[in-house]
């Protein structure tokens, strides 16, 4: 299929607002001459009565990957009042998915027939691996097969995939440099790097953020990276590096911010916020959709996602009341992996839980963002003005 280029002349919606014009890899059903257009919508009032949409289907069905056709003839047969809005199927046709078609689609009259999708056999190595992603990550069958011929590699899951590099390229780089992998935190030039969060320069910013690309040690790096790789790259394939990042890059403020709040004297070091906000988030979503996930074993892969993080989550507290290399300093904190856990419970649950439709139109999604927000703005005025109200005593600048 070519990417082509129309106007159409039909109203974009029950407003009768013009569609502008599309550059959208459409199949040729939606990119029909203008009189053919005026034929099924004679009064040029952006809806298409069922009858013709099927009429339409059926003429040109042969053209539209097999479970996109499914999806839309449950969406001609879901459709009480006879007619089908344009520009919803424009949407759904280049993949802008809305809560109409998920309407349409859950309370259908007909079920979605033919094999389900696990049952195709012949497939690539490639198809094989969107297939296992779409097992992994969603819970109705009409979503794994859209996803499934929807998702063409471009672009590739690149945010992870970067933000580990440069992790581990960090990390190598300090090994180096520190002359040692294992507890490098135990290191005198550990802390004097510009990348780890530390109380006395919490002014500034960019160590709320760049702490990530630091890790006590390699037993640090290897937890942190397995989860990361394991679950965020199939999530970042399903539902786009913009959510993926958000969750990820929320969960990592949230993590530093709630140290400098509830554990005011301790460093921050490690990806655990970020990391933590995508495990915790997906393993919610599993759980509230736990009789449509089709993935093999996932009680077992389950527990031992949660004893992954059982074993990180011991291994940061027991650092952080063990008595450190240079005292008065204490070690890094754990806090921040509590931080990223709270993001994924709300923030994340929410992103995860809306595949087929905007983020900007879901209530709930603004809700928590709203509260997340606050908790960022009262974190700022903590960091301000509290620390010198309190007379926190602080440790020495490394």
């Amino acid at each position: 299929m070519q990417d082509r280029s129309v106007r159409l002349n039909l109203a974009a919606n029950c407003h009768q607002r013009p569609i502008v014009e599309h550059n959208l890899p459409f199949i040729d059903i939606v990119f029909l001459p203008l009189s053919v257009h005026l034929q099924y919508d004679p009064d040029n009032s952006g809806f298409i009565s069922t009858e013709r949409f099927k009429d339409l289907l059926e003429t040109h069905g042969s053209e539209l990957d097999p479970h996109k056709l499914e999806v839309l003839l449950a969406l001609a047969d879901g459709n009480a009042d006879g007619k089908i809005c344009y520009q919803d199927f424009v949407n759904l046709m280049s993949n802008k998915r809305s809560n109409s078609f998920r309407r349409a689609i859950l309370q259908g009259s007909r079920q979605l027939k033919g094999c389900s999708l696990s049952d195709e056999a012949g497939l690539g190595l490639s198809q094989r691996l969107v297939r296992h992603v779409a097992y992994e990550t969603l819970p109705r069958e009409v979503d794994r097969k859209w996803y499934f011929d929807s998702y063409t590699y471009c672009p590739p899951p690149w945010f992870i995939l970067a933000i580990t590099i440069a992790e581990v390229a960090v990390f190598i780089y300090y090994g180096f440099k520190l002359d040692r992998l294992v507890l490098q935190v135990s290191s005198p030039s550990f802390l004097k790097s510009p990348l780890p969060y530390h109380p006395q320069l919490r002014a500034q910013a960019w160590r709320y953020f760049s702490y990530i690309f630091m890790h006590t040690g390699i037993e640090h790096l290897s937890l942190n990276m397995a989860m990361q790789l394991l679950v965020g790259v199939p999530l970042e394939m399903v539902h786009g590096a913009l959510r993926i990042g958000l969750v990820y890059l929320c969960g990592v403020l949230a993590g530093s911010l709630a140290v400098s709040v509830t554990d005011m004297t301790a460093p921050v070091v490690g990806s655990s916020g970020g990391v933590y906000a995508l495990v915790s988030a997906h393993l919610a979503n599993v759980v509230m959709n736990w009789s449509g996930m089709k993935c093999q074993f996932k009680l077992f892969r389950m527990a031992m996602a949660l004893v992954c993080m059982s074993v990180e989550f011991g291994r940061a507290v027991w650092l952080r009341f063990y008595p450190p290399a240079f005292p008065p300093c204490p070690n890094p904190s754990f806090v921040a992996h509590l931080g990223g856990v709270l993001v994924g419970l709300t923030l994340g649950v929410v992103v995860l839980q809306n595949y087929e439709q905007r983020l900007q139109e879901q209530s709930l999604f603004w809700i928590f963002f709203c509260v997340y927000t606050l908790f960022v703005l009262c974190a700022v005025f903590w960091n301000i003005f509290a620390y010198s109200l309190l007379d926190v005593r602080m440790p020495p600048l490394p």
